[in-house]
């Protein structure tokens, strides 16, 4: 009987003890598993942290003060190119001289060039090479003649010169004035030679015309140009605006 009881207490101590084993085994599973849990939320956490600081800083540029200075260049260009006019009275008020002017000049023309001379239609001939008829000016003897030929054809087309950069403002600069000069010569040259009697064809005649208007330009063409409208940017300045504005 005594055997039996203390066998009965073994029993009983052994399964407390295994049921406190399960309880410890228990908790601890537990343990791990929030344990684990939290390195996982922590984890998980953590790469948007590292991300978020691990992000390069954006870093300033050190052409800042390259940009401002061309900035300021430009501004400066733009400026230049689009200087005080005068006013608008002033502006209008040139713009009728210059086209009464250019009427009267246009009839001047007319009546100098279209004008028939049947006189001399026997000494008028046709020339197609530049610069025989001015040699042939200057190897004149008398220098009056040789002033009058070559000085007069000059005279002829500095109104052109002077008066076409205020009223078209296309044909402002050098270029451009002695081209739209050649063009209206040459056909008033073709004119006189097809159906003007005694009036012949000279090239020359359109090479003269046109350097009057280069001396037109250069002595009151560009100035008047300038008065009645902005100035016009020249291409060099037109790429030196793009080439900056292009840069990053």
């Amino acid at each position: 009987m005594a055997n039996f009881l203390t066998e009965m207490r073994r029993k009983a101590k052994a399964a407390a003890n295994g049921n406190s084993g399960r309880a410890a085994a228990k908790k601890t599973s537990k343990k791990t598993t929030t344990g684990t849990k939290n390195a996982a939320k922590k984890t998980a956490k953590s790469p948007s942290k590292r991300s978020t600081t691990a992000r390069p800083k954006k870093k300033t540029s050190k052409s800042t003060p390259k940009k401002k200075a061309a900035a300021r260049k430009r501004t400066a260009r733009e400026a230049v190119l689009t200087q005080q006019q005068l006013p608008a009275v002033w502006r209008v008020l040139i713009l009728l001289v210059a086209f009464v002017a250019m009427v009267g000049f246009a009839v001047v023309l007319s009546k100098l060039t279209l004008g028939p001379s049947a006189a001399s239609e026997s000494l008028t001939h046709s020339n197609l090479r530049p610069g025989d008829s001015i040699r042939n000016y200057l190897q004149q003897p008398a220098l009056r003649d040789t002033i009058k030929q070559l000085g007069g054809n000059i005279v002829l087309g500095m109104p052109f010169g002077a008066l076409l950069p205020a009223l078209v403002p296309r044909t402002r600069g050098l270029l451009r004035v002695m081209l739209a000069t050649a063009v209206v010569m040459l056909a008033v040259e073709l004119v006189q030679g097809a159906l003007v009697q005694g009036r012949a064809f000279d090239i020359d005649d359109v090479i003269l015309n046109s350097t009057g208007a280069v001396l037109g330009y250069l002595i009151i063409g560009r100035r008047l140009g300038r008065a009645v409208h902005p100035r016009r940017p020249h291409w060099w300045h037109r790429f030196s605006l793009s080439a900056s504005r292009g840069r990053p």
